[in-house]
């Protein structure tokens, strides 16, 4: 009995158990500082740099190869024929530009990248209109085409631009991310094939060729 006595009292509890209470209360408290403490925001990203960005929409294709003649801006959805309209509605047939030198790109106006590469277009398509360039940008993944037409009107964009509500032409055309390049002779075969964003001294390498009047498959 003297034994037990011996042993000193806290209220209800023996020594023991306040160290091990108090322990409890530390590791309680750590936890809650953890929890409690405000998470960083990451730092912010770099902006895009050309050549380096490419948005993938869908699964990897093995894509149109240089050579092939490229198909016409249709496609099929549900077992109907999609044709390639632009923001007023009006059908763009690649048949139309036969003769003539065309820059595909496929983008979007929500597509970082394709944002930054919009300068690049606007101010090739301006340098060579006259030499009988068509660009045809082809648009994927919007919501409207009101959406397009007010990213074409805040930029003063002046070369063709699709509206592909579906996705079939990109489809068609084999692609699978944003931007997509495909550049076409005059004689309507595939020349280059590009994944990403251009610079204007990139895109004028690859057009030159294409421009030239004698230019041949």
């Amino acid at each position: 009995m003297g034994s037990r006595l011996s042993r000193p009292l806290i209220g209800p509890f023996t020594g023991r158990h306040v160290l091990a209470l108090a322990g409890t209360l530390v590791a309680a408290a750590a936890l809650l500082a953890v929890l409690t403490t405000p998470i960083r925001a990451p730092a912010p990203t770099a902006l895009p740099v050309p050549g380096e960005d490419f948005v993938p929409i869908g699964p990897p294709t093995v894509g149109l190869s240089v050579g092939d003649l490229a198909p016409e801006f249709t496609g099929t959805v549900d077992g109907r024929t999609v044709e390639l309209t632009d923001l007023a509605g009006q059908r763009i047939r690649l048949a139309d530009l036969r003769g003539r030198p065309v820059w595909i790109n496929f983008w979007a106006s929500w597509c970082p990248p394709c944002q930054q590469e919009t300068p690049v277009l606007r101010e090739v398509f301006e340098t060579h209109r006259a030499e009988g360039l068509a660009v045809v940008a082809i648009s994927v993944q919007e919501t409207s085409p009101d959406d397009v037409r007010r990213y074409v009107e805040t930029y003063d964009l002046e070369y063709t631009v699709g509206f592909d509500a579906t996705s079939a032409i990109f489809k068609t055309y084999q692609a699978y991310g944003l931007p997509t390049q495909i550049f076409v002779d005059r004689d309507g075969v595939i020349r280059t094939v590009l994944k990403g964003p251009l610079t204007t001294a990139e895109a004028e390498q690859i057009l030159a060729p294409l421009l030239s009047p004698s230019a041949s498959p």
